[in-house]
């Protein structure tokens, strides 16, 4: 194993322990985030990706890593969007989640597991056509938010965390 390999491990053993930590695991917080009733999932998600966000940016502006976008384009966001919303609801799992509940002994997760895998050698057998028709509508190119939208990515992630603070106060007035 090379060095990558290693971090990405360590990377997705901690990942893993704090989704146990954060309850997120739980099916009931599954369906309670389906149902808007429970925002555990939602909190612990945007409290993961201000953290990340900031680690690349911070790396990549330190000149430490290099960011390598992949084309966004609307077909892929809407699709993907919508069948990863149907996969959550019909198997209260996201694939994340799946692989801890199995870390947990929840054995009926690997279904959910086995899902994703089929579904993804499905996509993999499928690209030819995807690429001639869904991932071809709106193209974009290989562009992030902050360079769609002409501001710098630190004004982007300081509006991204102040709306997530203030829906996580939102969240906790309402106590969901």
């Amino acid at each position: 194993m090379n060095n990558e390999q290693i971090l990405g491990l360590a990377t997705g053993i901690i990942f893993g322990f704090l989704l146990q930590k954060g309850s997120v695991l739980r099916f009931d917080k599954q369906v309670g985030a389906m149902l808007f009733n429970d925002m555990t999932i939602f909190k612990f998600m945007l409290s993961a990706i201000i953290v990340g966000m900031t680690g690349i940016y911070a790396m990549h502006d330190f000149g430490l890593i290099t960011l390598s976008h992949k084309t966004m384009n609307i077909g892929g966001l809407v699709a993907g969007g919508i069948l990863f919303g149907i996969g959550w609801a019909v198997a209260g799992y996201c694939p994340g989640t799946a692989v801890g509940a199995v870390a947990e002994g929840r054995w009926h997760a690997i279904w959910v597991i086995a899902g994703m895998l089929v579904g993804a050698a499905l996509y993999a057998e499928l690209y030819p056509f995807y690429k001639r028709t869904i991932l071809a509508v709106h193209d974009m190119g290989k562009v992030s938010l902050p360079e769609l939208i002409g501001v710098n990515h630190w004004i982007v992630m300081a509006a991204f965390t102040f709306i997530s603070l203030i829906m996580f106060i939102i969240f906790e007035k309402r106590k969901i």
